[in-house]
């Protein structure tokens, strides 16, 4: 595997997208059985502004690039599930994701932070309280994750999640892309969102701790307005945590996230490891052919 790049991607609807150097590709299973593939040329805003790749900052861009991606992958693999005849508008899509955006804000932040708020008075000193909060917010993601898994098309992506990881690990072992090769990996990734998050929950409780008392309203919006710090800082942590997950420190702190991720992730059948072996070699060979051409040009 090249050392100076990591590939990676993220389950969507009856598939799984794969970032790459140049590029990023979403392969699908269609209700005919086919593996339709969908790739598309990469362009960061860090090519343009180098000084977005600075540490903390880097996190902030990645995470946006990230979501917009994720986005645009979820559109198309919803409009092949549903098919020509019924393929999602702009403004569906968009209607879609802003109450999706409006449900996280009410469960992740408004709900923890109003319930340590009117218990303020039973939870005395700011730091007991933002460590209610915390575990409130945890608490609740949890209880939503395992509310969602037991529908059975969030348990599908789920196990597309799991193919996406136990892929990118063979790959990352040295295995060839095959399925009798990939299924015998696990579906734990250090580098999965999933821990990300977990990151993320933890740091909010000592970040929040540090702003003091504050008034309800002003409690719920410092937290929105503060998770681009929060998204640096816990990128960074993941990056350092993946790096040397060999480490018996390393591999203490991934405990939380290994659990989280057991959540989040499901054993796929050979169909779904199939496409996302499709994904990840798409983009492989778009590397492979950058770097070729660019030896040859």
């Amino acid at each position: 595997m090249p050392a100076d790049f990591q590939y990676g991607g993220q389950a969507v609807i009856e598939g799984v997208m794969m970032r790459g150097r140049t590029s990023r590709a979403v392969a699908v299973r269609v209700p005919d059985g086919r593996i339709v593939l969908d790739q598309k040329p990469l362009s960061s805003v860090t090519g343009r502004y180098p000084w977005l790749k600075k540490p903390l900052v880097r996190g902030v861009v990645a995470l946006v690039e990230s979501l917009l991606l994720g986005l645009e992958a979820l559109n198309f693999s919803a409009n092949q599930a549903l098919g020509e005849e019924e393929e999602l508008r702009p403004w569906e899509t968009f209607l879609t994701m802003a109450l999706a955006f409006g449900l996280a804000v009410l469960l992740f932040v408004v709900l923890p932070t109003g319930a340590a708020h009117f218990l303020r008075q039973q939870v005395p000193g700011v730091f007991w309280q933002n460590l209610l909060e915390g575990a409130v917010r945890l608490a609740v993601f949890v209880l939503y994750i395992l509310i969602i898994a037991r529908l059975p098309d969030i348990k599908r992506v789920f196990q597309y999640h799991g193919a996406e990881h136990k892929v990118i690990n063979a790959y990352e072992a040295g295995r060839p892309l095959a399925v009798e090769e990939v299924r015998p990996f696990p579906t734990f990734h250090p580098r999965c969102g999933t821990s990300f998050i977990l990151i993320v929950l933890v740091l909010s409780i000592f970040l929040f701790a540090a702003l003091g008392h504050q008034v309800l309203w002003w409690r719920i919006l410092s937290r929105v307005l503060l998770l681009p710090v929060l998204a640096g800082v816990s990128y960074e942590l993941l990056k350092l945590s993946a790096r040397y997950a060999a480490s018996p420190a390393a591999a203490l702190l991934l405990v939380p996230g290994r659990w989280l991720q057991s959540l989040t992730t499901a054993e796929p059948d050979d169909s779904q490891m199939e496409v996302a072996i499709a994904a990840l070699r798409a983009v492989l060979q778009e590397s492979e052919d950058a770097v070729h051409a660019g030896q040859t040009g």
